[in-house]
């Protein structure tokens, strides 16, 4: 990585450990912002890989923040982010993360039900603030061809369009908010170029008819985003001439009709999951009924992604061996990681060379997303793992590994006291 090998990461870092590359991260971003209109603001979506490193790159070029816990929001924060370019949505706030929106002054709060607007109402006024929301619409129909879809039928997102469509009255006495546009969410790991332009115009048009019918603002209208990247065989890179094409004609028309309105497509895998790679260490080798079994340092305790949970088919995400060229034939090996449960299984039948043994490292590649904040990292106590960011040539520790005792630190003892033996006779 970067003419860096990922051995000497290791060797300082240990395994396992998430490696990403700083230049691949801001390469990637860079490509999606060229792809797009000047009118369409691109940003982050911090659940995809919350590690402020990764995010203080991509703030440097021009990113915002799509933030969904008070944590996440004080990650932008400190990582240099104008409030005005921080955006905060999730169907369960808090009042104490609704208040510190208003306080830190954010774009816009993204409510997700008529309660919510009515409670951020009253909490702004208390506050003596005017804060800018969003309506996330729950919209009518459904986008097809999503790894995940996430409106177009009963949901805990959004706001039905049609409850939004007869809430003009409630609108019109909100007394502390202002209600500056509208976000639709359809769906994640789309890799279909088609799909994410007619979602775009779809979105747009429900804009305008959600404007128009409501006499609300249309300051800002969030198209979501959702792309995606090829993790399996026969799937495609997303098409960026096609989407840029589609997507700016869909854009010039809206922006047209209403030039003052600028546009949010969030985006939180596209961005960082080609960047990273998952490194883990081989301790033993062995067969069992004929297969071979490889047993890791790490497993699905940090890369739940990689087993495909919510899948009919359980397919291997890119693995290959690191640091060695090997003159064997590759042949199937099942990659297992240290837990004592059989559902820890990052590969089934991946193919490896025949002398795989223990101090081999392997790569679970494009594991730069939803890794170990999305998985249950302190199964069987085993922590976080490290994770290691090479930018510019240069290695810097972006996450200490978790130790035994900083993970007991945390936990309370109390003074039972020693109990008297009680007489069985």
């Amino acid at each position: 990585m970067q003419g860096i090998p990922i051995g000497d990461v290791v060797a300082e870092h240990g395994s396992p450990a998430f490696v990403y590359d700083g230049d691949a991260l801001v390469g990637q971003y860079r490509g999606l912002r060229e792809s797009l209109p000047e009118a369409v603001d691109v940003y982050y979506s911090l659940k995809a890989n919350p590690n402020i490193a990764l995010f203080a790159l991509l703030e440097r070029e021009g990113a915002g923040a799509e933030v969904s816990s008070l944590t996440e929001l004080r990650t932008a924060l400190r990582a240099g982010t104008d409030p005005g370019r921080i955006i905060f949505l999730g169907p369960g706030k808090s009042r104490a993360e609704l208040e510190a929106c208003c306080e830190a002054g954010v774009r816009a709060v993204v409510v997700e039900s008529l309660d919510e607007l009515a409670r951020l109402d009253g909490i702004s006024r208390e506050l003596g603030v005017r804060q800018p929301v969003m309506l996330r619409i729950n919209p009518d129909f459904q986008v097809k061809r999503s790894g995940l879809s996430m409106g177009g039928k009963a949901r805990q997102f959004g706001i039905d369009q049609d409850q939004v469509l007869g809430a003009r009255s409630v609108l019109a006495d909100l007394r502390a908010v202002r209600v500056i546009g509208v976000h639709a969410y359809m769906g994640t790991r789309i890799l279909d170029a088609d799909t994410v332009v007619d979602n775009t115009e779809r979105i747009l048009r429900l804009a305008e008819e959600i404007a128009e019918r409501t006499g609300i603002g249309l300051d800002v209208v969030d198209i979501g985003g959702g792309l995606g990247v090829p993790y399996f065989p026969k799937e495609s890179e997303l098409d960026l001439a096609a989407l840029s094409e589609g997507v700016g004609a869909a854009v010039e028309r809206f922006v047209d009709r209403h030039p003052g309105t600028r546009l949010i497509l969030e985006s939180g895998r596209y961005l960082v999951a080609e960047c990273g790679v998952y490194v883990l260490g081989v301790r033993y080798v062995k067969e069992s009924f004929g297969e071979r079994f490889a047993v890791a340092d790490g497993g699905t305790n940090h890369h739940m992604a990689a087993v495909g949970i919510g899948s009919i088919v359980k397919r291997n995400f890119p693995i290959g061996l690191i640091g060695r060229k090997s003159g064997e034939a590759e042949v199937p090996w099942h990659l297992t990681g240290p837990l004592c449960t059989p559902a820890d299984e990052l590969g089934k039948n991946v193919d490896l060379p025949a002398d795989l043994g223990p101090g081999d490292l392997v790569g679970v590649y494009r594991s730069g997303a939803y890794g170990p904040t999305a998985s249950p990292v302190h199964f069987l106590s085993h922590g976080y793992p490290a994770e290691v960011l090479i930018h510019n040539g240069q290695i810097h520790l972006i996450r200490m590994r978790d130790t035994p005792e900083e993970m007991l630190r945390r936990q309370l003892l109390p003074d039972f006291g020693r109990s008297e033996p009680t007489d069985q006779s």
